[in-house]
């Protein structure tokens, strides 16, 4: 047991219990410093040391899982161009502050690289940087029309 983790260790016990015929286990008693005695026979008895190879076969069962099939990139993360992003964004001459910062707030939620898988990030980022690049154009534009904006 020596080596082992503690997970490890308690399987092999589990393991060496469950070849033991239930009759042929004989009570042991077990002294702590808040019980005089414990009887661990009787709770072996009381739980079935059928009960324990249940637990194991389930852990095992559960830990062999398959893991989900890799995330697929949706079409719009691979439009990554300049024209393909203003496209989305649908800037016009009617813009104000309040306009470009909903769109601004529309597009992070679909294409901020954190809410988003890591294999997909790079895409994400490029067309985050165009769109910001855009919009911030488009601000200074509004502000060079009318200071006051």
């Amino acid at each position: 047991m020596f080596g082992m983790s503690v997970f490890q260790s308690v399987l092999e016990r589990l393991k060496s219990e469950e070849d033991i015929e239930p009759a042929t286990v004989e009570a042991t008693r077990v002294a702590t410093a808040y019980a005089p005695a414990f009887d661990s026979g009787f709770a072996a008895e009381s739980v079935g040391l059928a009960a324990f190879g249940a637990v194991k076969r389930a852990y095992l069962d559960a830990s062999f899982v398959e893991p989900p099939p890799p995330p697929v990139m949706p079409d719009y993360l691979n439009r990554t161009s300049l024209a393909d992003v203003a496209e989305e964004l649908a800037l016009g001459d009617g813009e104000t502050q309040m306009t470009l910062a909903a769109k601004r707030r529309a597009f992070a939620a679909l294409n901020h690289p954190d809410r988003l898988p890591a294999a997909f990030r790079a895409n994400a980022t490029v067309r985050m940087k165009l769109a910001n690049m855009l919009i911030d154009e488009a601000s200074q534009q509004i502000r060079a029309i009318n200071p006051a904006a």
